[in-house]
């Protein structure tokens, strides 16, 4: 905390096409931070431990040849302490920042003329605490009509941001708690122009029982449900399906199929130093739309086990980025466990070579899309098209087994012209019509044909001029 050249808080700039880094400069302590990019491509990162509690740090992207490093700011701060918070970037281009220890509140950053600079109590953070604070990193999903979803603990809620009102409430989430430090996952089900955008789903998978942070050496079982719900219908259930295996700690990834991976984690105990056994190495896809009782395939095992502190991101060419794994304070390479230091990728079942034929490519220009407006995609494949959709994805910030601002659209594509030779079409798709659907910024845009995506061309959706 005196150094300002030390080795206790790293980052680094990482290109996957090559495998290579360029370190970064991170002054203050980003330890179980949050965060989200802005509609610019700015990261925006909050909070973390220490003298970074209450901190903000912007990186800006730039080209290869560039050397743009991290922000930190010395006119912004957070109105409140912040670790263990969640970001979500809201459709006016700011972000709500919610919750962390002992924060019962929210906030906004930058804050703007229609938010106070100051922290605003939420009760719903009170209201969800217990002894092991299962309200930490709350599961926050922007729904289309502009309201939030947050889920902590058990208990979740559709919260009106604009008026500081609870509008909904859902029944309590059977099974044990879901958040830090009993690491369930949650992701909001991929949103469709089929119908209108109209209906949301949210998944919540895994999670420790209750008391396993509070006695580690128990290393108590862990969740084998997951558990779904429209929180869009007049009275919502959640429908319980059951796993494979066991997970706490997993991480769960929306893939360009709609689909979502399931990846990473333990079998037994929770979240903390030295808390967990059992890695599960096997990923588990869940088919968003099989029948239910059939939505679950377990994949080809991992070999190195992926705990607390892991994470799991969408690459561009559709493979899985997996890193981290740390049970202990400090850097540890003995005994169980230790300290991960290698990233590895999965490659799901569209990439495997008896899919090429199918496997598309994507080009569009413009780069920018604006809301409800008409654009044109050219799509090819090796062999014949059928079926296909067009997605957007975003850009999340992953931590502690949740993808803050994680989000999959599914355009409405129209008339589809062949323009070549017989693999080659012009689609026309419209794109999202608000930023409650998509808020503004960068996403990834694929094309899916007969259930084989294309790698992702970065696109940004835009108020237009």
């Amino acid at each position: 905390m005196v150094l300002k050249h030390d080795c206790t808080a790293h980052s680094v700039l990482f290109d996957p096409s090559t495998n290579s880094v360029r370190p970064l400069t991170i002054q203050t302590d980003t330890w179980c931070s949050s965060g989200q990019f802005m509609p610019d491509g700015t990261l925006m990162q909050t909070g973390g431990d220490f003298e970074g509690v209450r901190k903000v740090r912007t990186f800006t992207p730039c080209p290869a040849t560039e050397t743009c490093d991290w922000v930190e700011s010395t006119e912004l701060i957070l109105a409140s302490p912040r670790w263990y918070a969640t970001n979500q970037l809201l459709p006016d281009g700011h972000q709500i920042i919610i919750g962390g220890r002992s924060a019962f509140n929210l906030e906004y950053m930058p804050p703007s003329a229609a938010s106070s600079a100051a922290a605003l109590y939420f009760d719903f953070l009170n209201a969800t605490n217990d002894a092991q604070n299962d309200n930490l990193y709350p599961f926050v999903h922007l729904l289309p009509d502009g309201n939030l979803y947050i889920f902590a603990n058990q208990d979740s809620i559709v919260y009106n941001y604009v008026a500081n009102a609870v509008v909904k409430r859902f029944p309590k989430i059977p099974g044990g708690p879901r958040n830090y430090p009993s690491a369930g996952s949650s992701v909001m089900l991929p949103l469709l122009a089929s119908n209108q955008f109209s209906t949301v789903e949210i998944l919540v998978c895994g999670g420790a029982q209750y008391g396993a942070y509070l006695e580690p050496w128990k290393h108590l079982p862990c969740s084998t449900t997951c558990e779904r719900i429209t929180v869009t219908d007049i009275d919502p259930i959640w429908v319980e399906e059951i796993m494979p295996v066991a997970r706490c700690m997993g991480d769960m990834v929306l893939l360009p199929t709609m689909d979502v991976l399931i990846i990473n984690g333990a079998a037994k105990g929770s979240q903390g130093w030295g808390n967990a056994i059992e890695p599960v190495l096997n990923p588990v896809q869940y088919s968003t739309y099989a029948a239910p009782g059939e939505r679950f395939t377990t994949m080809a095992p991992s070999t190195i086990p992926r705990l607390y502190h892991s994470t799991a991101s969408l690459l561009q060419d559709g493979r899985i980025l997996l890193a981290g794994s740390n049970s202990h304070q400090f850097y540890t390479f003995t005994g169980d466990f230790p300290t991960e230091l290698r990233i590895d990728a999965f490659s799901p079942p569209y990439l495997a070579p008896s899919q090429a034929g199918n496997k598309p490519t994507i080009s569009v220009y413009p780069l920018v899309i604006t809301y409800s407006a008409p654009f044109t995609v050219t799509v090819s494949a090796p062999l014949a098209m059928a079926g296909v959709s067009v997605n957007l994805i975003s850009a999340p910030y992953n931590t502690h087994s949740y993808s803050q601002g994680q989000r999959l659209v599914s355009l409405n594509v129209g008339g589809i012209v062949q323009v070549a030779q017989a693999s080659v079409y012009q689609i026309t798709v419209t794109a999202p019509p608000s930023p409650s659907v998509a808020p503004p910024g960068y996403y990834m845009m694929v094309a899916v044909n007969q259930g084989v995506p294309s790698s992702a061309v970065w696109i940004q959706c835009s108020q237009g001029m």
